[in-house]
């Protein structure tokens, strides 16, 4: 049987006390089981701890981004992607995902249900503490604005846990400028924009091992403030056409 390749990306600072149980729950029994090839890089966002050493341990490939945030260490995962065909699945290291759920994300893009899978707290199991209320309420009020105005079925805009098609990814990876945890934002506000189909599934969601590096209200006004912006991106007219014609749909107005 032919071989599909699936990359699992994890941006990392300072999370030697997650990674290890994020590399471990990957279950690759099952994903070979589904004709899968795993590979797995750990992204190093200039931690100070052990991320990397703890990475490398467990046979993870292990990549350094100097610039701190988040953003950056996503842009510099996607930048390490080559064109083969294959897929993309990216979780945090503080491990308030769970890797075994992987391919429940997957199950969709294999069969060509839509091109982005995002994993839903709000839809999911999410343990007692995880999450506080007022994040709850925010991501709520943010996934509404989603839904409304960009028009994409998504139920958890802020998640961090993500499958894609790659050549999805490559066609993203141009676009993205965030630097921080506007990162989750941008990605899914362009990808609508960009007319990819995106749906959401229920994950677990746990409390993070480690100290978290979010600074809510600073934070969340970054995120809303990409909402806003992303309202009057437009892709080029040359993209347009060329999902048109992946997609064979009639032309699309922008």
């Amino acid at each position: 049987m032919h071989k599909k390749t699936v990359t699992v990306l994890i941006p990392c600072h300072n999370e030697e006390q997650g990674i290890a149980k994020v590399l471990d729950r990957i279950p690759s029994h099952l994903l070979r089981r589904a004709g899968f090839e795993t590979e797995v890089l750990v992204v190093d966002n200039n931690s100070s701890d052990r991320t990397s050493s703890v990475a490398k341990s467990r046979e993870a490939q292990v990549v350094f981004e100097p610039v701190k945030g988040k953003g950056n260490a996503v842009r510099k995962a996607f930048s390490c992607l080559g064109t083969e065909p294959g897929y993309v699945v990216m979780l945090d290291g503080d491990n308030t995902y769970d890797a075994g759920e992987m391919l429940r994300l997957l199950e969709p893009l294999m069969a060509g249900f839509c091109d982005v899978v995002v994993g839903s707290r709000l839809n999911g199991k999410i343990t007692k503490h995880a999450l506080k209320t007022q994040n709850r309420l925010v991501n709520t009020a943010y996934t509404s604005l989603v839904r409304g105005f960009y028009g994409t079925p998504i139920t958890d805009v802020l998640s961090g846990y993500f499958a894609w098609r790659k050549d999805v990814v490559l066609a993203l990876r141009e676009h993205l400028c965030a630097d921080d945890f506007r990162i989750e934002m941008e990605m899914i506000t362009k990808l609508a924009k960009l007319h990819y189909s995106m749906y959401s599934v229920p994950i677990s969601y746990s409390r993070r091992e480690g100290e978290t590096k979010i600074v809510p209200v600073k934070d969340g006004l970054k995120i809303l403030s990409t909402f806003s912006r992303n309202l009057f991106w437009s892709p080029s007219y040359k993209e347009v056409a060329i999902l048109q014609e992946r997609e064979h749909k009639e032309p699309l107005f922008i």
